[in-house]
């Protein structure tokens, strides 16, 4: 299976203020490469994204804004290319929001969702949330919230899941974007 599996943490409640990004490359079922960037929103930090992540306006004052870091990877969102994420919803809204804030063409990418299908295939969990998925499964989360970490445990959620079930099963859950 190849994919990339994306994160964002986002500065404040806007979905436009996106402060750190990593992206994880899957090539043949194994984590190939790994990304990670701080992006300078050019926005203000909500208290309450800053207790989730850590992250400050002080520690992206010198990080690239998001259309200077696009330039480097907006390839990997090219030609139908499969994005991973843990609630998709989150991570594709924050691209689009952030792409259409700039007046940048988006990409068209194909999309699934970690949270959904662990809902799917794990009804009886207590929770889908990433940290419960990695403790259940015995995949290590080192530090929840950031946008690497959150990035590789999400890649190994999807292929914990190809394992046990197949890319068959993986396939109505793929949305294109």
């Amino acid at each position: 299976m190849n994919f990339v599996a994306f994160d964002f943490e986002t500065a404040n409640r806007k979905r436009a203020s996106a402060c750190s990004l990593a992206l994880t490359l899957v090539r043949d079922d194994k984590i190939a490469d790994q990304f990670y960037s701080l992006i300078n929103p050019e926005a203000e930090f909500d208290w309450r994204n800053t207790q989730i992540h850590g992250l400050r306006e002080a520690d992206v004052v010198d990080a690239p804004n998001f259309p200077e870091l696009w330039e480097h990877i907006n390839g990997l969102f090219k030609n139908n290319r499969l994005i991973v994420a843990h609630n998709a919803s989150f991570d594709n809204s924050v691209l689009k929001r952030s792409l259409e804030r700039y007046g940048i063409e988006p990409p068209h990418y194909m999309s699934l969702d970690t949270l959904k299908t662990s809902k799917q295939f794990y009804p009886n969990l207590e929770n889908h949330k990433l940290n419960t998925l990695c403790d259940e499964f015995n995949i290590t989360l080192e530090h929840h919230h950031n946008a690497l970490d959150d990035s590789i445990a999400c890649a190994n959620i999807l292929l914990y899941e190809q394992k046990q079930f197949g890319s068959q099963a993986l396939v109505p859950f793929v949305k294109t974007i």
